[in-house]
């Protein structure tokens, strides 16, 4: 087995040529989430070009906000660069803008159509300028180099979704007023607001250090990307697709993920920091708030820990995105590709079949002349299979699903082949893997997440996320090696070489064969002698 680190070339793709890191000023080539290889301007040197919008969503708790506009008007980032719009969330009674505030501060309430921070933040952001959209919480005090401390990495990539920090602090209505926070914060004194040791950390800071600042790269790195304050390109925000509105709770978790799944580069901004007024919900009322959410959450977010120790079955998102390229194979020939992953451990896929045609006749005569007969097979076969889907073209690589298999013909899989592949794949953070397949083109596994971003860097697209570039559908493989050298170059690929099973495991024509208890039972008792004995059994 081969293994292509992340800058290096697999043998089958054209070599890898050198290159600078960037392949334009605002996309560089960042290995998996080592954003360690950006260099942030200095204070010394730093000329600040991009805009930043500022997107409080609100309801209620005008006090809070007074606070959290306060420090925001005493913010070192130019104020010609900097806008704030807050969104009353139809609060009653109406939210109102405070005089001392940012100088371009809008107000704006939501429409009635639909409520919660999901549809806050998207209606922010729908009234925003800038080209960096920074979400904050309307209970947040910033220390005064709070905006300019994320918008300083903005200026390196326009792919990084950068976390702001935060304590949290209990609050006290009427302990501080917006004069005495703004002037605090205006020296740079915000730290002083509160004592340190009344506060307490968010859980996001333990996963942080455990991953040495999430530049040790894990699929599940998103997780921490999480209300209160965070930032990212507002043309970034669009390709994720915004918050979803269906969502009351836990919008911001499936945001990020979906943020992973489009290639972002996670960042933890440390340099400063912001106090929370408040101890939130899910932290108060931490297991209430975990039921609350882990239906949602566990529906569009296959990689989420609550996800991972469910039984296999039809979910909103799969894990896995299978295409099978049916060509001339027989049902049975189909049948001995996917049923060893719908009935084991690999069963959270999603698997289409293409036939390359539309659906089989079913009249008369076409039926009597066998015309169409084994697609007719394979659609019975199927048909009520809620994870298996027959269509005649491939699907456009859907964006949500973290990983995507293609197989260019059916062939026999090894039970558990698509697990290892998966669990090859984390093991040595590939984003492609190439399964071989004796006589043909190999099977591809590929990360969504790595090919979004190379497409992203890359300035292609077309194909949509997720998906190799000039993939030939009727053949399902990649006739240009460029992206596959790209994504090789910033994630690494590998090869595995347990796929195929030399004989059909467990289809419903190639049955297991009966253990031995089974086959020694029918050698010697008869069908009565057998029930009398399970039934002795079962006492």
């Amino acid at each position: 087995m081969l293994n292509w680190e992340a800058g290096q070339c697999p043998l089958s793709l054209p070599r890898y040529r050198e290159r600078e890191m960037s392949d334009s000023p605002k996309r560089p080539r960042i290995v998996r989430n080592d954003y360690k290889a950006l260099h942030p301007p200095t204070a010394a040197s730093w000329q600040p070009s991009l805009a930043v919008s500022v997107v409080i969503p609100a309801y209620g708790a005008q006090e809070k906000l007074d606070l959290t506009l306060a420090a925001l008007a005493a913010q070192t980032y130019p104020a010609d660069l900097m806008e704030v719009v807050v969104v009353d969330d139809n609060s009653a009674p109406p939210l109102r803008l405070p005089e001392l505030r940012p100088e371009h501060t809008r107000l704006v309430t939501t429409t009635p159509d639909s409520w919660g921070s999901a549809h806050g933040v998207n209606t922010g952001v729908a009234h925003a300028d800038g080209q960096v959209i920074l979400r904050l919480d309307s209970d947040m005090v910033a220390y005064r180099d709070h905006v300019e401390a994320q918008m300083r990495w903005h200026h390196t990539a326009d792919y990084l979704a950068v976390l702001g920090h935060k304590r949290f602090i209990a609050w006290e209505p009427g302990r501080l007023t917006p004069e005495q926070v703004h002037e605090k914060v205006l020296v740079g004194e915000a730290e002083a607001l509160f004592a340190i040791e009344d506060s307490t950390t968010h859980w996001i800071e333990k996963v942080i250090a455990d991953t040495d600042g999430l530049t040790a790269h894990h699929p599940t790195n998103y997780r921490v990307f999480i209300g209160a304050t965070g930032s990212l390109h507002r043309d970034f925000f669009k390709t994720a697709g915004g918050l979803d509105t269906d969502l009351r709770l836990g919008s911001d978790t499936e945001f990020a993920y979906r943020l992973s799944q489009a290639g972002a580069v996670f960042v933890p901004e440390t340099t400063s920091s912001a106090w929370h007024l408040g101890i939130p919900q899910m932290q108060e009322k931490e297991e209430e708030g975990r039921r609350q959410r882990v239906p949602y959450i566990a529906q569009r977010v296959p990689l989420h820990g609550w996800r991972r120790t469910a039984a296999p079955r039809a979910w909103r998102v799969p894990l896995v995105d299978m295409v099978v390229h049916v060509g001339d194979a027989n049902v049975a020939e189909v049948d001995a590709a996917v049923a060893p992953v719908l009935g084991g451990p690999d069963g959270d896929v999603r698997i289409t079949l293409v036939t390359g045609q539309g659906p089989a006749p079913q009249d008369r005569a076409s039926i009597l002349a066998g015309e169409g007969a084994q697609l007719r097979l394979v659609e019975e076969l199927y048909g009520s299979e809620s994870r298996v889907r027959i269509a005649a073209r491939a699907p456009e690589p859907d964006p949500a699903v973290p990983y995507r298999l293609l197989l260019p013909r059916p062939v026999p899989l090894r039970a558990r082949s698509v697990g290892r592949m998966l669990q090859l794949m984390e093991r040595v953070d590939a984003g492609l893997v190439l399964g071989e397949i004796p006589g043909g083109p190999p099977a591809r596994l590929e990360r969504t997440a790595a090919f979004a971003r190379a497409r992203h860097i890359t300035g292609t697209g077309g194909a949509g996320i997720g998906d190799s570039a000039g993939r030939n559908d009727s053949a399902g493989i990649n006739d240009s090696a460029d992206i596959d050298q790209v994504v090789a170059g910033i994630w690494g690929a590998t090869n595995f070489t347990d796929l195929v099973a030399p004989e059909p495991e467990g289809s419903v024509f190639n049955p297991p064969p009966a253990d031995i208890a089974r086959r020694f039972a029918r050698k010697y008792f008869n069908a009565r002698q057998r029930a009398r004995l399970r039934a002795v059994l079962k006492r």
